[in-house]
């Protein structure tokens, strides 16, 4: 008779067919939720039993994400929430189980001509506001020895492009912030991780067609395939819903081991 083995095996976690993301009754909180990215994570954290609370300015956004959210096992709580006003986040954050950083805003212009106030509330939004909320959740985190920290970032937290020098600015930061987080939460249980998609089908990246025309001087039409694609050889925009996959596989069981790196969904632009 074979001796059973000392350490946990596959048999600990979940098997392939079961549902189950270890996610039932925890609270998750997702910023830039009432639509894209944010709201494709709330979704999918909920169908896991999560009750999420869904936090953006675009009030009508969030009711519209609560009446999709019924009937899935776990809540959607809708939180109004100015992330510029960083005391509210940090408090918004208290007692989060799994925290999702996804709010964004986007600029394209050249350095020169980028608005000073505009550079300064990204970076606030952007690395100041998931620092402040980090810092909230951490204390309920560390109590229980368990957290998920899960920052949306891009394949500019990787790599920059001319006339983004706020977001790409911001979004390095963020790697370095989340990597410091899972450093620091390590010993307590909790992971941090970066999700690094390149351009995703979202209202920010429509925005961008024309801000991208306007800078390169090219008809929007071609944005697409010759700036925004260029780089990627997948030709084609990422689905929210797969970055939300992404994500939900970092907050479950099977990712406990998995923290302080970034998981890229670019299509191939950083194997060049």
């Amino acid at each position: 008779m074979t001796a059973p083995s000392a350490l946990p095996g596959p048999h600990a976690l979940p098997g392939p067919h079961t549902h189950s993301s270890g996610l039932d009754g925890r609270t998750a909180l997702v910023t830039g939720a009432a639509g894209g990215i944010g709201r494709a994570c709330v979704l999918r954290l909920a169908a896991h039993g999560a009750k999420v609370r869904a936090v953006d300015l675009d009030t009508a956004g969030l009711e519209a994400l609560t009446e999709l959210a019924r009937g899935l096992p776990g809540t959607v709580e809708p939180h109004p929430l100015d992330l510029t006003d960083l005391d509210a986040a940090e408090l918004a954050a208290a007692g989060t189980d799994v925290l999702v950083n996804n709010a964004g805003l986007q600029t394209v212009r050249p350095i020169e001509e980028f608005p000073p106030e505009v550079f300064h509330t990204m970076l606030t939004v952007m690395l100041e506001a998931p620092f402040r909320l980090i810092r909230g959740a951490l204390p309920h985190m560390y109590g229980q020895r368990w957290g998920r920290i899960v920052n949306v970032s891009s394949v500019h937290g990787l790599r920059a492009s001319a006339f983004k020098s706020a977001y790409v600015a911001a979004k390095h930061g963020l790697e370095g912030l989340s990597k410091t987080a899972a450093l620091e939460g390590a010993p307590h249980g909790v992971t941090s991780n970066c999700v690094n998609p390149a351009y995703v089908r979202t209202p920010l990246v429509e925005k961008q067609l024309a801000d991208q025309a306007r800078a390169h001087d090219v008809p929007e039409e071609r944005v697409l395939s010759e700036v925004l694609l260029r780089d990627s050889a997948v030709k084609r925009l990422v689905e929210p819903e797969e970055v939300a996959e992404a994500v939900a596989y970092l907050c479950g069981p099977r990712a406990s081991f998995v923290t302080g790196t970034s998981l890229v969904m670019d299509g191939g632009w950083t194997a060049h």
